[in-house]
Protein backbone atom coordinates (compact mmCIF):
# COMPACT_ATOMS: atom_id res chain seq x y z
CA UNK A 1 0.00 0.00 0.00
CA UNK A 2 2.85 2.34 0.92
CA UNK A 3 5.16 1.75 -2.54
CA UNK A 4 1.98 2.28 -4.47
CA UNK A 5 1.03 5.25 -2.71
CA UNK A 6 4.64 6.42 -3.27
CA UNK A 7 4.74 5.27 -6.85
CA UNK A 8 1.52 7.31 -7.32
CA UNK A 9 2.99 10.76 -5.66
CA UNK A 10 6.29 10.49 -7.57
CA UNK A 11 4.39 9.63 -11.20
CA UNK A 12 2.06 12.67 -10.09
CA UNK A 13 5.61 15.41 -9.40
CA UNK A 14 6.99 14.05 -12.68
CA UNK A 15 4.01 14.45 -14.81
CA UNK A 16 3.80 18.00 -13.43
CA UNK A 17 7.65 18.71 -13.82
CA UNK A 18 7.27 17.40 -17.50
CA UNK A 19 4.24 20.15 -17.46
CA UNK A 20 5.99 23.00 -16.19
CA UNK A 21 8.99 21.91 -19.10
CA UNK A 22 6.49 22.03 -21.80
CA UNK A 23 4.17 24.78 -21.06
CA UNK A 24 5.61 27.28 -18.71
CA UNK A 25 3.01 29.48 -18.81
CA UNK A 26 -0.55 28.62 -17.35
CA UNK A 27 -3.80 30.54 -17.34
CA UNK A 28 -4.33 33.74 -14.79
CA UNK A 29 -7.07 32.27 -12.12
CA UNK A 30 -8.50 35.34 -11.65
CA UNK A 31 -9.00 36.72 -15.12
CA UNK A 32 -9.34 32.84 -16.37
CA UNK A 33 -7.49 34.45 -19.12
CA UNK A 34 -8.87 37.15 -20.25
CA UNK A 35 -6.34 40.31 -19.07
CA UNK A 36 -9.24 41.98 -17.00
CA UNK A 37 -12.22 41.58 -14.61
CA UNK A 38 -15.79 41.40 -15.74
CA UNK A 39 -18.23 44.09 -14.47
CA UNK A 40 -21.54 43.74 -14.71
CA UNK A 41 -23.59 47.41 -15.97
CA UNK A 42 -26.76 48.19 -15.03
CA UNK A 43 -28.45 46.22 -17.55
CA UNK A 44 -27.17 43.43 -16.44
CA UNK A 45 -24.03 43.25 -19.58
CA UNK A 46 -20.65 42.23 -19.25
CA UNK A 47 -18.41 44.55 -19.85
CA UNK A 48 -14.41 44.90 -19.63
CA UNK A 49 -12.67 46.19 -16.34
CA UNK A 50 -9.76 47.16 -15.34
CA UNK A 51 -6.86 45.01 -16.45
CA UNK A 52 -5.99 42.08 -14.22
CA UNK A 53 -3.59 43.22 -11.55
CA UNK A 54 -2.13 39.61 -11.04
CA UNK A 55 -1.20 38.89 -14.62
CA UNK A 56 -1.05 42.59 -15.30
CA UNK A 57 -3.31 41.93 -18.52
CA UNK A 58 -1.40 39.83 -20.24
CA UNK A 59 -3.86 36.41 -19.17
CA UNK A 60 -1.03 33.86 -18.63
CA UNK A 61 1.08 33.64 -15.23
CA UNK A 62 4.18 31.33 -14.65
CA UNK A 63 3.71 27.98 -13.05
CA UNK A 64 4.44 27.53 -9.49
CA UNK A 65 6.79 24.46 -10.38
CA UNK A 66 8.51 26.56 -13.34
CA UNK A 67 9.04 29.36 -10.86
CA UNK A 68 10.61 26.89 -8.16
CA UNK A 69 12.99 25.73 -11.12
CA UNK A 70 14.25 28.94 -11.98
CA UNK A 71 14.85 30.32 -8.62
CA UNK A 72 16.81 26.67 -8.01
CA UNK A 73 18.47 27.57 -11.75
CA UNK A 74 19.86 30.71 -10.08
CA UNK A 75 21.05 29.69 -6.65
CA UNK A 76 22.87 26.79 -8.10
CA UNK A 77 24.58 29.61 -10.91
CA UNK A 78 25.65 32.11 -8.08
CA UNK A 79 26.66 28.92 -5.87
CA UNK A 80 29.15 27.29 -8.62
CA UNK A 81 30.45 31.00 -9.93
Amino acid sequence: MLAASTLLLLATLAGYALLCAASPFGTCRTCQGLGYKLKVDRKGRPKQAKPCRRCKGEGKRLRLGRRLANHSRAVHQAGTR
